[in-house]
């Protein structure tokens, strides 16, 4: 028997629905905890990608990074671009169930205490951690100084833009220049060496 309108109206809402949360999926399924994905040919043209695997855009190649705001894991409201405006930004994308994020933790936050002086600004976004308890005892355990976005279903990191310097993996870490451009991208964990050799050419830009 043929569909009525009302039935077919709402058949057509459940299977937008449907292709959203796949599309929600697709960006969890990240190499998630693995050691970073490798840049595609169609982007080797505009990065350069050095041996320890940080991708860097020249000044020119550079995209603007997406608005970010919502809910921190704290429960607090953050708006990235106005809390941070002007500052180099260094975005890590963890979940506290990913041991190469409890690896990297005490470089960020190392790092972050160190060149916050300097202009530099720490933000996490935490996602599939399903509630915000696990979330709050990785910042406890590691010092963590700085605030981390909720992001359990990752819908932040579908803002980024396709073709950009986007989040590849769990974790991955990307720094923003002070101009709200992305410039750099490590996928898979870092540590305060890698850190400092994705931030410090951005400090010293005029």
């Amino acid at each position: 028997m043929a569909l009525t309108r009302p039935h077919r109206r709402t058949t057509a809402v459940r299977r937008a629905a449907q292709l959203g949360a796949a599309v929600v999926v697709g960006a969890l399924a990240l190499s998630a905890c693995g050691s970073g994905a490798k840049v595609s040919s169609s982007q080797g043209s505009r990065y350069v990608t050095s041996s320890s695997g940080i991708v860097t855009a020249s000044k020119s190649s550079r995209e603007s990074a997406p608005e970010l705001s919502g809910k921190t894991v704290e429960g607090k409201t953050l708006d990235v671009s106005s809390a941070y405006h002007g500052k180099i930004l260094v975005l890590n994308v963890w979940g506290s169930w990913c041991p190469p994020c409890r690896a990297e933790a005490v470089h960020l936050a190392k790092v972050s205490k160190d060149l916050q002086v300097k202009g530099v600004q720490f933000v996490g976004i935490n996602t599939r951690d399903p509630s915000t308890g696990p979330a709050k005892a990785f910042e406890k355990d590691f010092d963590v100084p700085y605030p981390s976005l909720y992001d359990p279903t990752g819908k932040l990191l579908l803002r980024f833009p396709a073709g950009s310097l986007n989040p590849q993996s769990i974790p991955s870490t990307i720094v923003v220049d002070r101009a709200g451009k992305i410039a750099a991208r490590k996928s898979g964990g870092v540590d305060e060496d890698m850190l400092r050799k994705m931030i410090d050419p951005l400090i010293a830009e005029k």
